[in-house]
């Protein structure tokens, strides 16, 4: 029988049972087997290599495998959930049964975003979606306004980070049901929170991954890929793969609310293919959103910034970048250490302006790490497309202990980058705990078993030395085993330090509304910035706006300077009146030691590893 589907793969549930389609192009045969041990259900054979039928009677919580040609028992590579897991069953889901309170929501635009990143798991000591949710209100008081979730596409073990997912359809477990993740959507907006997933369309983990049984076309003999098998999105018999592909965006925009994307690894999605496959996961996922927003964010370790151009401009169509450059230069500048992919940065006065003004600091020039050209011209994308950040996941974990910057860095230093992080015209994310100093560190852990485990752990290891501080013998034996439970434990944040650290608290709250309410820095308009070096380690950005409202963000990262005489245009105040401070990281209530007047009789005096923002005087 014809099925009227919303989606060409998986089970849907129907007003008779359950309508069930996969794609097995190498099979003769595809049954359904109830878990239960009901009769077996034929699928019938289509065109491309494509099975279907409907189970009668099946509905909410039927739980299945197929059999193919007579053998094995696998899960569903669609499987809309794993209640076991990845090695059994799967079950079907009704998307449509949760009661949404959430009609108003309109979605997210990119301008003005203030994003914070967290992994489920670790948020709460309880490591669920509704631990989690009863967090949200908190978050959105600080004056977040978008979480984006690290990947939640069910992988084997009880923990992860999640980037080894293999039922991507299927929120894993760990955190709770279907219905739990979407309470948890459901409850973010009701708190005037966007929610953003994180996305793996690059590869599969290396545990669970039953797809080849199904489809050996979903992988490309002819491209390389650094995590796994690379996915065939322009080879023979493409077709089906770009459609689970883009099928999976628009069920996790449909199916769950979801605000937008974030797509891992990009440079990893090969595709020679007219209509990239990053092109049309887009489009798809825009469609799915039908009148909300959908926001649509890249990482791509290359910065290609055709990504953030739309199509008519020979770009890829998605809203933003993730800017390493920024990252990169601030931890040379707060810790002066160059090692490996930062021996690219000096962290000088000069990049942060240059960052401030066009976003990636490199757009073609020779990388010397690399050995090549990195980035792609890029002066012509908007400020808000380059996602800026001091932490997250990887760069956190990147240190020996998964150490957080602000605990190896000296704290004026750090809240005046928190100032530029906060006011520069990018989109600024935090790291889950970031806002309050969280002092639980987030190493890499992944819950392998046997040899996958030890290689795993040799693996991490063996990215780490490229640190050579890491590859000293002493230092590898600081590295937290990946696979054991109290690495992942330790990693778990605790709440009670909001109450313990209210100068960090403070620290961040302020900043964000200063930037929410004032029109200089919440613009975000092209060019509205511009800058100039004062001193090996300290500068001035000047921001633009109009009715004589233009604000001064003095960073000094070194030592006390004096300033006397200053021939330089962009520290002229708009009126004769002058500048008065409005804003100071030294400012006792963030733990700084006093601001005294910048302009002086004796000349201007910029206070030591602090930031200060100046308005015109009255």
């Amino acid at each position: 029988m014809t099925c009227t589907r919303r989606l060409p793969f998986g089970a849907e549930i129907t007003a008779d049972g359950a309508h069930f389609r996969v794609w097995a192009p190498r099979r003769k045969r595809v049954e359904v087997l109830e878990e239960d041990g009901g009769r077996p259900t034929a699928l019938a054979p289509e065109d491309g290599g494509w099975f279907a039928g409907l189970v009668g009677g099946a509905g909410a919580g039927f739980r299945y495998r197929f059999r193919l040609d007579g053998t094995g028992a696998f899960p569903d590579p669609a499987s809309r959930f794993q209640p076991g897991g990845p090695h059994g069953p799967s079950e079907v889901v009704d998307p449509h049964a949760f009661a949404w309170t959430d009609t108003g929501w309109r979605g997210l635009e990119l301008e003005g975003q203030i994003l914070y990143e967290l992994h489920i798991g670790a948020f709460s000591r309880e490591g669920t979606w509704t631990a989690a949710a009863r967090e949200l209100p908190q978050l959105a008081a600080a004056g977040i306004t978008a979480v984006e979730v690290m990947p939640v596409a069910d992988f084997p073990g009880r923990f992860g980070w999640g980037y080894d997912g293999v039922n991507l359809f299927a929120p894993t477990r760990l955190y709770g049901r279907p219905d739990d993740f979407r309470a948890f959507v459901n409850a973010a907006h009701a708190a005037g929170l966007g929610v953003i997933l994180d996305v793996v369309y690059n590869h599969f983990g290396p545990d669970g991954n039953y797809i080849r049984e199904f489809a050996d076309e979903f992988f490309s003999p002819h491209h390389e890929n650094e995590w796994g098998e690379p996915l065939n999105f322009d080879g023979a018999d493409s077709g089906p793969v770009r459609e689970f592909f883009q099928a999976n965006a628009r069920h996790w925009i449909e199916e769950y609310h979801l605000d937008g994307l974030r797509l891992d690894a990009t440079q990893a999605m090969h595709d020679r293919s007219d209509d990239h496959i990053i092109a049309a996961i887009g489009r798809t996922a825009r469609e799915a959103g039908g009148g909300r927003h959908v926001l649509l964010i890249a990482e791509n370790e290359p910065q290609d910034t055709r990504l953030a151009r739309p199509a008519e401009h020979g770009g890829l169509g998605l809203d933003a970048i993730w800017n390493d450059d920024f990252h990169h230069a601030a931890a040379v500048a707060l810790l002066g250490r160059d090692e490996a992919y930062y021996s690219d940065y000096r962290g000088s006065a000069q990049e942060f302006i240059s960052a401030a003004k066009w976003g990636f600091l490199y757009q073609g020039q020779r990388s010397a790490w690399q050995s090549a050209p990195r980035g792609h011209a890029g002066l012509d994308l908007r400020p808000a497309q380059f996602v800026t950040f001091t932490q997250n996941h990887d760069q956190v974990a990147n240190s020996a202990r998964g150490e957080r910057l602000h605990q190896l860095a000296s704290p004026g230093r750090w809240r005046a980058m928190t100032a530029l992080l906060l006011l520069g015209p990018g989109t600024p994310m935090l790291f889950m705990g970031q806002e309050f100093s969280a002092t639980s560190p987030f190493p890499y852990f992944a819950d392998h078993t046997g040899e996958l485990a030890a290689q795993v752990r040799e693996g991490r290891l063996g990215f780490l030395s490229q640190f050579p501080s890491l590859a000293l013998p002493e230092m590898r034996a600081q590295v937290p085993d990946p696979a054991a439970p109290e690495t992942f434990e330790s990693a778990r944040l605790d709440f009670s330090e909001r109450a313990a650290h209210p100068a960090a608290v403070a620290l961040h709250r302020d900043l964000i509304a200063l930037r929410r309410s004032d029109a200089a820095f919440h613009s975000q308009r092209p060019r509205a910035v511009d800058g100039a070096v004062l001193g090996k380690n300290a500068f001035a950005l000047r921001f633009f706006a109009s009715d004589a409202g233009d604000r001064l963000v003095l960073v000094n990262l070194g030592h006390t300077l004096h300033l006397e005489p200053t021939p330089e245009p962009l520290l002229a105040a708009p009126t004769r009146a002058g500048w008065r401070i409005r804003w100071s990281s030294e400012d006792p209530r963030y733990g700084g030691a006093g601001t005294p007047d910048v302009l002086t009789d004796e000349g201007w005096r910029v206070p030591a590893e602090a930031a200060v923002v100046l308005e015109p005087a009255p």
